[in-house]
């Protein structure tokens, strides 16, 4: 369930004062969860991509296919974990909570989606005479 604007409000003046009295311990707060999460998830990712390319050009020199194979697929399949994790990753600022701005524009552009298939069925029934 979002929060309501006065309820939004009222969450970022406590967040201020948060920051205004302790620093240290709201940048402490604010570094964890699924930010981090998937912020470390994409380095990982990276790594891996790196290591799949070193074993694909292992695999070259050594003239061992199974190798180069290999490789090829840990690349494969980190360039896929960086991407879902990127594109997981809430922006700087938003929260992953169900009162995210995202999810409430979400929200709002599916109820409006809904209501326009509404109104036509209302159209088409008027329509025929029902």
């Amino acid at each position: 369930m979002p929060l309501s604007e006065h309820e939004q409000r009222m969450l970022e003046q406590m967040e201020r004062a948060l920051y205004a009295e302790d620093p240290k311990f709201a940048t402490a707060l604010e570094g964890s969860g699924l930010r981090t999460y998937t912020r470390r998830r994409v380095y990982q990712a990276v790594a891996g991509f790196l290591v799949g390319i070193a074993l694909l050009m292992a695999g070259m020199v050594a003239k061992q296919v199974w190798l180069s194979v290999m490789g090829f697929l840990v690349m494969l399949g980190c360039a896929v974990l960086a991407v879902t994790g990127w594109r997981k990753a809430p922006k700087p600022g938003e929260q992953s909570a169900a009162g995210a701005p995202h999810a409430r524009r979400q929200g709002r552009q599916k109820r409006s989606m809904m209501d326009r298939i509404e109104q036509r069925w209302q159209r088409r029934r008027d329509e025929q005479g029902h």
